[in-house]
């Protein structure tokens, strides 16, 4: 028994070591963001002020990269949902040959790096005239979140009742009406899990956008925050850390803001005729 105790206690010490390790430099962040002399030391603010805010916010060029983020976040997240409900549709209700080869294609495709496939993308770009269009830039990341969006979405319609459908096919409903309005709204907390995860990984993306972009009043906020070291002869942590916080901002609010219809999960009690 007091082995065990000690094995517990152990266990929540090396816990807290490994919490304190991730709040330590969110904490910098936080105090660097609001001192007038904010070093690269985690130390208490000696001035407060919230000037390090406002040169970031009256910056007409990180205004500018914060709407081009979101431009490419978003409609990657919803592309990547509607394309991807699609697609999951006919892999999750209908009986096809080659189904689960094609569901292994899949999940084979969600691991792979997206730095192996970027010197022939590239190439492609540079053939078609497409490099430094954010439209295309937009597209490509579509395509790079497609498989995991399509492997997440069928999973997540596998638990919608084939009898629901069924229901709504004796009504007269079509497959889309019913793919609209008996799938998709049961299917919410996964479609809000698939665009959080999407828009996420779209929104802190650097790689991408830094090479297939090309001039810089096109750069998203995930690149800007790179040329930020370069602005200025030294690091201004303060402005630094403002900018870091704002940019942290969209995906905290879309998560928030996401969070009700995430925890509803499926209720389908009473929803099948007798």
């Amino acid at each position: 028994m007091n082995r065990f105790k000690l094995e517990k206690k152990l266990s929540y010490i090396v816990l807290t070591f490994i919490g304190i390790l991730f709040i330590l430099p969110l904490l910098w962040v936080i105090l660097a963001s609001i001192d007038a002399n904010a070093k690269q030391a985690l130390t208490i603010p000696s001035e407060f002020t919230l000037d390090n805010f406002t040169a970031i916010l009256s910056d007409p060029a990180t205004i500018r990269s914060f709407i081009i983020g979101l431009f490419i976040s978003l409609g990657q997240s919803i592309l990547v949902v509607a394309v991807g409900g699609l697609a999951a549709y006919p892999l999750s209700r209908y009986a096809l040959k080659y189904k689960k080869p094609f569901m292994l294609t899949i999940l084979f495709m969600t691991s792979l790096p997206i730095t192996a496939v970027m010197v022939p993308v590239y190439q492609l770009f540079m053939f078609l005239n497409l490099q430094d269009s954010l439209v295309a830039t937009t597209l490509f990341l579509t395509a790079s979140g497609l498989p995991y969006g399509i492997w997440m979405l069928k999973n997540f319609m596998d638990a919608v009742p084939l009898e629901l459908e069924e229901s709504a096919w004796v009504d007269g409903a079509s497959i889309w009406t019913c793919l609209r309005k008996v799938v998709a709204p049961l299917m919410i907390p996964g479609i809000c899990t698939v665009g959080i995860f999407t828009f996420s990984m779209s929104w802190g993306n650097f790689f991408v956008p830094y090479i297939l972009i090309q001039s810089p009043d096109k750069f998203p906020a995930s690149v800007t925050i790179y040329q930020f070291f370069g602005t200025y002869g030294m690091v201004e942590y303060g402005k630094l850390a403002a900018f870091s916080l704002v940019y942290t901002m969209p995906a905290v609010i879309l998560y928030l803001f996401s969070q009700k219809f995430m925890s509803q999960g499926f209720s389908f009690g009473g929803a099948t005729k007798g």
